[in-house]
C-alpha cells in the first residue's frame, strides 16, 4: 500500500509566488524584485518565528516592492516580483546553496529551517523558487524571440546598519561582469550630487547571486542591481520619491549606453 503523499506546500487559496505587472509592456526595462514579499506558507507555521521577526529585513526587502511598482508604472515597464519570504527560500540564491534556506539570518535562528530533509528543500524549490524563475524565463524568451530590447533592473533594499556598523550610502549600484549600463547609472547618480552613492556597496554582486548571473550574463543583457537604504523607502512617500528619481535617471542611462555603442562587456 502506498504511503499518503504529503500535502502541497502552498494551499489552493494561497497566492502564486510570482506577481507580474504589465507583462506585454514595450519598455526596454524589465524590473525584478526577488525579495518583494514576506509571506510564509501556512503549512510552515511561520517557521517558528514571531511575525515581528519576519517583518524585519531578514524576511524581505522593506520598501523594494513599492519602489519597483512605482517605477513600473512611471516607465510602463514589466515588473516580476516574488511574494514569499526569502526565509522560506531565497530566490536570489542558487537553490542548492546553504544560504538559500538559512538556519540563521543576521544572528536570528530560524527554527523552521533546521534539520530539513532533501525532500523538504525540494518541496520549497518546487513550490516557490521554480515557478518564480519560470515566469521570468518565459518572459525573457518571449522578448528575445521578437527581438525586443531588454534591460534588467534588479531592485533591492538594505538596512541602515549591519552587525553594529552604520552604512552611510543612500543608494548602491551593483555590477560585476558586463558593467557598461550599470556604470552609466552610477555615473548619473554620482553626477547628481544629491546622494551618497555606493559602488558595489553595501554588497558585492557575485556568483552567489542568481538573477543577474543567470539572466543578464546568460542572455548578455544590460543590467543594474539597485540597493536603496530601507529607512528612505519604508513609507509610501519615500517609495514614490525614489521611483520618480529612478524613472528619470534610467532612461537617461539607457540613452547614454546606446550612444556609447550598446556594449554589455
Amino acid at each position: 500500500m502506498n504511503a499518503a503523499l504529503p500535502p502541497p506546500l502552498l494551499a489552493l487559496d494561497e497566492p502564486e509566488p510570482a506577481g507580474i505587472a504589465r507583462p506585454g509592456a514595450a519598455s526596454p526595462f524589465v524590473i525584478l524584485c526577488d525579495h518583494a514579499g514576506k509571506r510564509i506558507p501556512r503549512l510552515l507555521d511561520s517557521l517558528g518565528l514571531p511575525r515581528r521577526e519576519i517583518a524585519r529585513h531578514i524576511g524581505w526587502d522593506i520598501g523594494a516592492l513599492g519602489v519597483a511598482q512605482g517605477l513600473s508604472a512611471r516607465l510602463q515597464a514589466t515588473l516580476v516580483y516574488q511574494r514569499y519570504s526569502r526565509l522560506v527560500i531565497d530566490c536570489n540564491r542558487q537553490p542548492d546553496a546553504p544560504s538559500a534556506i538559512p538556519t540563521v539570518s543576521e544572528q536570528t535562528p530560524i527554527p523552521g529551517n533546521r534539520a530539513l530533509t532533501p525532500a523538504d528543500r525540494a518541496a520549497r524549490r518546487a513550490a516557490i523558487f521554480d515557478p518564480y524563475h519560470q515566469a521570468i524565463n518565459a518572459l525573457l524568451h518571449r522578448r528575445l524571440a521578437c527581438a525586443k530590447p531588454t534591460c534588467l533592473i534588479a531592485m533591492h533594499s538594505f538596512t541602515p546598519a549591519f552587525m553594529g556598523l552604520s552604512r552611510p550610502w543612500q543608494i548602491g549600484v551593483l555590477f560585476d561582469r558586463q558593467p557598461a549600463f550599470a556604470r552609466e547609472v552610477l555615473r548619473l547618480l554620482q553626477r547628481a550630487g544629491d546622494w551618497v552613492v555606493g559602488e558595489n556597496q553595501p554588497y558585492a554582486l557575485d556568483d552567489t547571486d542568481y538573477a543577474v548571473p543567470v539572466y543578464a550574463y546568460g542572455h548578455r543583457l544590460p543590467y543594474v542591481e539597485i540597493e536603496i537604504r530601507q529607512d528612505l523607502i519604508a513609507d509610501v512617500g519615500g517609495q514614490r520619491a525614489w521611483a520618480a528619481r529612478l524613472a528619470q535617471l534610467l532612461p537617461m542611462a539607457w540613452q547614454c549606453w546606446q550612444a556609447n555603442g550598446a556594449q554589455v562587456s
